[in-house]
C-alpha cells in the first residue's frame, strides 16, 4: 500500500498529462438512488477510463527499471490496452495488446489508434492471458500484466481526487473487474486515514470476486457472457484479491438488466454515456437504495467507451446481448 505522499507525487506526474478528472452530485441521481451521490467521472480521461492513470505510472516505472525494453504485450477487452498504448507510445515504447475474437469493434479501433498493434486471439480475456506468455518470449517484449502496483498507483490518484473533495463520503461502490479500481481506491481511502466503506461490484455473469471474497478463498467461475466486458473475469488476480479481500467491506452482484437501467439513467439525467462497467455502481447503488437513507456515497463512472450499437439498444429501453 501507498502513502499519501506517493500518490500526490504520482498524480502530479500524471497531471503532467492529462487533467484531474471531475465529481458531480447530481440532483436527479440524488432523487433516484435516495440519498447524496458523488459521482466521480473517469470517463473525463483522454482515453474516456480510469486506466489512463496506471497506463502513465507503469510506463513512468519501466522506463526507470527497465531502460532497455523496446516493446510491451498485454491481455485486454479494451480499456487497460488503450492506457498500456496511449502511456507506451509517449514512452516510446512499442505496445502489442491481445484482444479476444469478438471484442468491442470501437475499443479496437481506439487501441489501433492509440498505436498499439492488435493481435485477435481466443474467446475470452483468460485465453488472451495465456497467449501473452508465448509471444512475450517469443517476440521478446515485456508483459504488462492485468495488476500490478504501479498500475494501482496510478489508479489511487482518483481515490486521492474523489476523498480530498468529498472526505466525508459513507461508502464508495467500485466495479471489479481485474482489481487496480477497488484496490486503488482502498489505498487512498487508507492513505488518507478515512473510514469509508469500499463496497465491490461485480455482473452476475462474472461472480469469481465475490465468491472469492466470501470463501475466502479464490475461486474462479466458468465461461459467461455479459455486454459490461470490463467486469468480464473469470479469475481473481492473485494480488489485487489479497488487497481487496482485507479492504473492502462487501461484494456485490449486479446483471446485466441493472446495468443497462443505470446506463439509460446516466444518459437521461447528466448526457454522460458510461460502459457497462462504467454504469455497474451505479446501479449497485440503486439496488442497495433502501439501505442508503441519510447516507452520501460515491460511484465511480470508470469509462464510457460503449460501442455505438451496444448504445443505442440501451437507450431503446433494451438490455444487449453479448
Amino acid at each position: 500500500m501507498f502513502t499519501k505522499e506517493q500518490i500526490e507525487r504520482a498524480a502530479n506526474y500524471i497531471y503532467q498529462y492529462m487533467s484531474a478528472t471531475p465529481q458531480y452530485s447530481w440532483p436527479q441521481i440524488n432523487n433516484r438512488v435516495g440519498c447524496s451521490v458523488v459521482v466521480k467521472h473517469e470517463n473525463h480521461t483522454p482515453i474516456g477510463a480510469f486506466k489512463a492513470r496506471g497506463g502513465l505510472t507503469f510506463a513512468s516505472w519501466l522506463r526507470a527499471n527497465h531502460p532497455n525494453v523496446e516493446g510491451i504485450i498485454t491481455a485486454t477487452r479494451g480499456n487497460h490496452g488503450q492506457a498500456q498504448a496511449f502511456a507506451a507510445v509517449m514512452a516510446g515504447i512499442k505496445p502489442v495488446v491481445l484482444v479476444p475474437h469478438g471484442n468491442s469493434v470501437e475499443k479496437n479501433n481506439a487501441m489501433r489508434s492509440f498505436g498499439a498493434e492488435l493481435i485477435e486471439y481466443g474467446n475470452d480475456f483468460n485465453e488472451c492471458l495465456i497467449e501473452v506468455s508465448r509471444l512475450a518470449k517469443e517476440r521478446n517484449l515485456f508483459i504488462v500484466p492485468p495488476f500490478h502496483e504501479q498500475i494501482m498507483l496510478g489508479v489511487a490518484t482518483y481515490g486521492l481526487e474523489l476523498f480530498s473533495a468529498a472526505p466525508d463520503l459513507d461508502r464508495v461502490y467500485v466495479p471489479i473487474g481485474c482489481g487496480s479500481g477497488i484496490c486503488g481506491t482502498i489505498t487512498a481511502r487508507n492513505a488518507l486515514g478515512l473510514k469509508t466503506e469500499i463496497i465491490g461490484v461485480v455482473s452476475n455473469q462474472f461472480s469469481a470476486a465475490k465468491k472469492s471474497f466470501e470463501s475466502g478463498t479464490i475461486t474462479g467461475t466458468g465461461p459467461a457472457n455479459s455486454f459490461a466486458d470490463g467486469m468480464a473475469v473469470r479469475v481473481p488476480v492473485p494480488e489485487a484479491y489479497s488487497i481487496y479481500s482485507e479492504g473492502a467491506e462487501r461484494i456485490i452482484e449486479v446483471n446485466d438488466d441493472e446495468i443497462a437501467e443505470a446506463t439509460r439513467i446516466y444518459f437521461k439525467d447528466t448526457h454522460n454515456a458510461a460502459e457497462g462497467a462504467g454504469a455497474a455502481s451505479l446501479a449497485a447503488a440503486l439496488k442497495e437504495r433502501d439501505q442508503l437513507k441519510n447516507k452520501k456515497v460515491g460511484v465511480i463512472l470508470t469509462g464510457g467507451n460503449i460501442d455505438t450499437d451496444t448504445f443505442r439498444q440501451i437507450l431503446a429501453g433494451e438490455t444487449p446481448k453479448p
